[in-house]
């Protein structure tokens, strides 16, 4: 486990995977996560986390995702003088070109494009940043919100109002998407946030392999039942057994604690927000000392109206002088105001006997599956996973029967895996 990730295991958890489904010969997602490496790096840049979803013939795909995800972290921490979110949208743009420029030069990655949805943690929240239908969500107690737009072209009709919500016609394809990094010289990237951080948030983002096999409530609550990593399993699993058509790339974390990293100074207080001075331009203050000088001079010897225009002068440059120092860097979050229309939906995961009764379905028909297959198994532990579930939901403990069942679940997936 390496230093920085080890810094906030007290007070962040998190999991990660990517899956190349069941149809895919390769697999062009692609995944991010840079944890901060101290105290003093989480107040000015905080985690980051990615995922990106490539397209392109060949190997375009997968190479376009890659540079996304390198181009984005690597350029939004060098941008440190930026507010994060213009350092997000100066990330996006870098890798947009990139990624367009590489397409350009090799017939073969002609076309390519991916796309990206960033997430970072910081003291004032959670920033987005996303072009195209992968997604970001948060689970906060029993909601479940989607926080990205899908810049696709169902969501763009429906949101344009010429179709009620959820009455799209069928004859709009569900998996064409509007917006990508690459194939076009400029693109536009969305920030949203920030959303302010408690403890028990969780976040998640993930491509559509996810997305397009697994419901948001089924999302949510097994994110509410599980912990980052079981949960992250259970849910390639779960997309998987739904025919996995496509590759599935998955990042959670949970905030367990206020962030901050093991023998770091502490964040600074509350109230500690006003602005840094910045060096004043030393132009300014030659402009002042020249005018100043000037107006003195003319004023001696009778020229009152140039050395009123002279003192104006001084006034003029003392007044920016003022501005420039007081007005602080542009490494904070810029206004008050949230960025972006986030959330765009939600739903209630409150883990529940129909849930629970759902999940012991897909255990019968995973172990029928694998007992038709002659599976090699210790199914005395699966028998035990059973029946602790049964257990848990005889006393309603429903949350302890879902956990159960998926790793019932994750385990026969395991099997029949290596079976193959």
């Amino acid at each position: 486990m390496s230093e920085p990730t080890a810094n906030w295991d007290h007070c962040l958890e998190h999991a990660a995977a990517s899956d190349i489904g069941l149809r895919r010969r390769n697999n062009q997602d692609s995944m991010s996560l840079a944890l901060a490496g101290s105290q003093e790096a989480f107040q000015k840049r905080g985690h980051v986390f990615m995922v990106a979803d490539g397209m392109g013939a060949h190997a375009a795909g997968e190479l376009a995702s890659k540079m996304a995800t390198d181009v984005v972290a690597l350029t939004y921490q060098k941008l440190i003088d930026r507010s994060p979110p213009k350092a997000i949208l100066e990330a996006f743009r870098d890798a947009n070109e990139q990624i367009h420029n590489r397409g350009q030069a090799n017939p073969e990655f002609n076309g390519m494009g991916t796309t990206a949805t960033l997430l970072v943690m910081l003291p004032e929240g959670a920033l987005l940043g996303h072009v195209g239908d992968s997604r970001a969500y948060r689970l906060r107690g029993e909601r479940y919100e989607q926080l990205t737009f899908d810049h696709s072209l169902v969501w763009e009709v429906q949101a344009a109002g010429q179709f009620p919500e959820g009455e799209v016609p069928d004859h709009i394809p569900s998996n064409i998407i509007t917006r990508s990094l690459g194939p076009t010289a400029e693109v536009k990237a969305d920030v949203e946030g920030p959303f302010p951080l408690q403890v028990g948030d969780t976040f998640l983002i993930c491509s559509d392999g996810l997305s397009g096999q697994v419901e948001d409530q089924e999302m949510g609550t097994i994110l509410r039942c599980l912990s980052p990593v079981e949960a992250v399993r259970a849910l390639v699993d779960l997309a998987n057994l739904r025919g996995g058509p496509d590759n599935i790339t998955i990042v959670v974390a949970k905030v367990t604690g206020p962030q901050e990293a093991v023998g770091g100074p502490p964040p600074p207080p509350a109230d500690d927000e006003q602005p840094k001075a910045k060096p004043v331009n030393p132009l300014i203050w030659t402009a002042l000392g020249t005018c100043a000088l000037v107006g003195v001079g003319l004023a001696a010897m009778g020229h009152f109206i140039p050395a009123g225009i002279a003192a104006l002068g001084a006034l003029m440059a003392g007044i920016f002088a003022m501005v420039q120092k007081l007005g602080g860097d542009d490494s904070s979050v810029v206004g008050s105001r949230p960025l972006g229309k986030g959330p765009y939906t939600a739903c209630n995961c409150t883990p529940d006997a129909q849930f629970a009764s759902r999940v012991s379905q897909i255990v019968k028909e995973v172990r029928q599956a694998a007992e038709a297959g002659a599976c090699d198994l210790d199914w005395e532990l699966v028998a035990t996973f059973e029946q602790h579930a049964a257990e848990a939901e005889d006393n309603s403990n429903f949350p302890q029967a879902i956990r159960e069942r998926f790793r019932a679940i994750s385990f026969i997936m395991d099997g029949l895996k290596n079976n193959r």
